[in-house]
């Protein structure tokens, strides 16, 4: 099933810079603010490679995808990056509080070299779709660089918690790495070299399915190159590549069932209807939905606080979904048990069903609003917030006109669509915190 590889990992060397000024968030997180600043943070500053600045004058032959080959090649060179001297896994744990939570937590990962392979083997399972532009752009910054920088986040089931047990042992010595980023995540890094250890992390993991939680863009860009690299070295029976580096890329594995792993709601915000009467669509949705208002007071946060405390107690009791369109009131809607959601969304799976998440595009936004879903993925009329408290202040001051605020989808029901062969709608999950790029890189060196 799962084939799990230790690797020597090319690492930032702190004796020529500080990790704090030099790694990066995801780069599919990396807005032009933070692009900016990266850049000026250090030179030698992961943004160069991950998502590297364009210039005016760029051209076929300097460009940021050649840009970010040269700075890789040229900080190993100068030792800036340092390759581990012997292959090992990576325990990584982070050290965080999440949004709207005061308490700490800690998610601990495992860092290792996967094997590549097809949706169709059973071992790798999606859970979301993907678009050709992201690919394109990683396909062809891997072309250049030859080398992993991001991690794929990957969950799998383990009840006996075997491999977390190791990575514990592991963490029980002074980190290799540890950094605090902007969001007060503190990432520790330990190198697992042991043979022994190695030994057993592979054969915990050797019966594992693995579920992409983050990187769905860029486990298929390695599947792409992996492809290419087959053609270019004729390779017609896979078998005979199966040591070549490029059937392999960097992974970080969490246990499914880890307490600390954190699913955030995306919640979303609705502007530029040519018209909008709530009172109209709160009519529309009585066919499927029972409405209650609820009145949050205070400042915004605490209006959201507030909000958010109150769909999760709807929440359990059925599926709820709240909205906010202006004024001092929000309202819950919860699904009515007498709803026929196969006869009104046939198009949709009983799991799928199942998502407060495809209730409020099927039901809500689609039916109750008319924005369909071709709208939705030409990002028309509909925008993305990770904080409750920006949606709802979206609309209070004018930059919206409603804003739905969702339950977060829980770990089993990703793991259940992914395994069952069915994906969720995009932006449904939001898996908190995100993982550094940089704190390990792999190079695809033969």
């Amino acid at each position: 099933m799962a084939q799990l590889f230790p690797f020597r990992a090319y690492r930032y060397n702190p004796a020529k810079v500080d990790p704090a000024r030099v790694l990066t968030q995801p780069y599919d997180k990396i807005t032009p603010e933070m692009q900016q600043r990266y850049a000026a943070s250090s030179p030698y500053n992961l943004i160069t490679i991950e998502k590297g600045l364009t210039h005016a004058g760029d051209s076929p032959a300097d460009n940021v995808y050649s840009r970010a080959a040269r700075a890789l090649d040229e900080w190993i060179a100068t030792q800036v990056l340092v390759r581990d001297p012997a292959p090992a896994f990576y325990a990584y744990f982070q050290e965080f509080t999440a949004p709207g939570s005061v308490a700490r937590q800690t998610r601990k990962g495992l860092i290792a070299l996967g094997r590549v392979v097809d949706y169709s083997e059973g071992v790798v399972f999606r859970h979301e779709q993907t678009l050709s532009g992201p690919k394109a752009d990683r396909l062809e910054l891997l072309r250049h660089t030859r080398a992993h920088t991001g991690q794929l986040f990957m969950i799998y089931d383990d009840a006996a918690n075997r491999v977390e047990a190791l990575l514990d042992a592991a963490a029980s010595a002074p980190p290799d790495m540890e950094v605090r980023d902007e969001y007060g995540v503190i990432h520790r890094l330990w190198r697992v070299a042991q043979p022994g250890k190695i030994a057993a992390i592979q054969s915990a993991m050797a019966d594992k399915k693995l579920v992409i939680a983050d990187g769905h863009h860029r486990y298929e860009t390695a599947l792409a190159y992996r492809n290419e690299q087959r053609v270019a070295h004729g390779i017609t029976s896979p078998p005979a590549s199966a040591d070549a580096p490029y059937e392999r890329v960097m992974m970080t594995l969490v246990n499914a069932r880890s307490k600390d792993l954190v699913i955030l709601p995306t919640h979303r915000v609705v502007a530029g209807l040519a018209q909008f009467d709530f009172g109209a669509l709160r009519t529309r949705l009585i066919e499927f939905f029972d409405a209650r208002e609820i009145s949050p007071s205070g400042d915004i946060a605490q209006r959201a606080t507030f909000a958010r405390e109150q769909l999760a107690e709807a929440g359990r009791a059925g599926h709820s979904i709240g909205a906010y369109a202006g004024g001092d009131r929000l309202t819950i809607f919860t699904l009515k048990p007498s709803a026929n959601l196969a006869a009104t969304i046939p198009g949709a799976s009983p799991r799928q069903r199942e998502l407060d998440v495809v209730l409020l595009h099927s039901l809500i936004l689609d039916k109750g609003l008319g924005i369909t879903a071709e709208a939705v993925r030409a990002e028309q009329n509909l925008r993305y917030e990770r904080e409750a408290s920006a949606a709802i202040s979206d609309v209070a001051e004018g930059r919206a006109q409603i804003c739905f605020l969702l339950n977060p989808v829980r770990v089993e029901q990703v793991m259940e669509m992914a395994l069952s062969g069915e994906v969720l709608p995009q932006k449904s999950t939001d898996f908190y915190p995100k993982m550094l790029s940089g704190v390990a890189i792999y190079r695809l060196e033969d």
